[in-house]
């Protein structure tokens, strides 16, 4: 080779041999080695994702998600049939039952919804405990805040509670203001977990859980006071709010439902969503102990009304579905993206500020189980006519979940954060 490079530049001499070869080794590498690093850094930017966890990233909210390196997501996963140790209680053992809610009871036969297992793809959920929960609570308060969706929650947990205490007069439930505070204590343990009805959040004119107009509600979007000295001293709080939210617009009002002065103002959608949240935000920043109490909210709890969303018959909804949801990822018309970024903006903005909300990101895992709501089978506090009695479908309840179901898995997953407690990652064990 260099007698051939001395040939072609007229070199005499071996260095020019050497300085020849040198030259054109260089041209031809240093093209290589910029074609190289162009894709190993194109490759670093952006690293395939595996199969399973595309969809997942296309759609990933942020909200609730594990947040080390490492650690496990307990909100990733999928539905595992297993009625070798669901469900965790029976229907008709826990006397704190709510007929709302208790599908068996209102005839239905099917009861394979309480036999899932939710399964996190990289570890396993803890068992449990409701005998470390008691001590966790004793001398404490946990109380519930929102809607009839966290009120199902917190009946979820009082049967879960309520199924290691022995019965001789260890536990009591009181009811207060029209059904609005409910409390169950755990006497042996002086704890208490409780139910506090505020739909929205912020005080509005559907305050009374048994007397109020869902359909057009009015929100005093800056008040909050009425409902926080219900709650203001305890030690866990776990709030929800959203299916009332679910409309174009909401008329807000800026005054006193008593006063003649008030400004009543539509709203849209979700503008109105984020200004509740604000007002109870800037009520958490200011009045909650961050030494003392824990903070959780529960992310939107989706509606299956639509059938044609999971490829069933356009009209009809979860009426007489009897299996979950299969297809990864699945995501209905029943969860709005919008009102869960609305949440992740006022949580991270808390957080920025001193204040720890713990968010339980349900919406995913709950979006698969169309055949958990209770459908036709509860009590009807007002009667169906004969239209609705001919097409069942059209009185379906596809908001709420039947017990035991759906939301003791709501509770496996508090129970969890509370301890800070998950298995370990699964590649770890083998």
């Amino acid at each position: 080779m260099a007698k051939d490079l001395q040939m072609e530049q007229g070199g005499s001499t071996a260095w020019g041999s050497i300085r020849g070869s040198f030259h054109y080794l260089m041209v031809i590498l240093i093209p290589a080695l910029v074609l190289a690093v162009t894709y190993l850094a194109r490759d670093a930017a952006s690293p395939p994702l595996k199969e399973d966890d595309s969809s997942v990233a296309a759609k990933e909210s942020g909200v609730g998600r594990a947040g080390q390196k490492g650690e496990c997501d307990l909100f990733s996963g999928r539905w595992v049939y297993d009625n070798a140790s669901y469900p965790l209680y029976k229907e008709k053992e826990c006397k704190f039952m709510s007929d709302q809610l208790a599908c068996e009871k209102f005839g239905r036969k099917d009861l394979s919804y309480q036999h899932w297992r939710w399964q996190p793809h990289d570890c396993d959920l803890p068992r449990f405990n409701a005998t470390a929960l008691l001590e966790r609570l004793r001398n404490k308060r946990m109380v519930f805040v929102g809607d009839s969706l966290n009120r199902g929650q917190w009946i979820s947990m009082v049967c879960l509670m309520e199924s290691v205490i022995p019965s001789d007069s260890l536990e009591s439930m009181t009811y207060h203001r029209n059904a609005s505070f409910n409390v169950f204590k755990a006497k042996e343990y002086n704890a208490s977990i409780e139910s506090y009805w505020a739909p929205l959040l912020v005080e509005s004119d559907c305050d009374d859980p048994m007397n109020h107009n869902a359909s057009n509600p009015i929100a005093r979007v800056q008040a909050i006071e009425k409902h926080s000295r219900h709650w203001s001293n305890a030690d866990i709080l776990v709030f929800n709010t959203y299916l009332w939210w679910r409309k174009a617009q909401m008329k807000m009002l800026w005054g006193s439902f008593e006063s003649l002065d008030g400004i009543y103002k539509d709203v849209k959608m979700p503008r109105a969503y984020e200004m509740a949240l604000d007002t109870w935000s800037k009520w958490l920043e200011i009045h909650v102990n961050r030494s003392k109490t824990e903070l959780f909210f529960v992310s939107m709890s989706p509606t299956h009304e639509k059938a044609e969303d999971w490829g069933g018959v356009a009209g009809q909804n979860c009426y007489q579905e009897t299996e979950p949801i299969t297809e990864k990822d699945y995501w209905g018309s029943g969860s709005d993206p919008a009102m869960m970024r609305v949440v992740k903006t006022i949580i991270n903005d808390l957080r920025a500020r001193g204040v720890i909300v713990h968010v339980l990101n349900i919406t995913q895992l709950s979006e698969y189980r169309k055949e958990a709501h209770p459908s036709i089978y509860r009590r009807w506090y007002r009667p169906r006519n004969d239209e609705q009695m001919a097409n069942p479908w059209s009185y379906a309840d596809c908001s709420h979940w039947c017990l035991p179901g759906v939301p003791d898995v709501w509770n496996e997953l508090l129970y969890a954060q509370i301890f800070e407690n998950r298995a370990p990652k699964l590649e770890s064990r083998v």
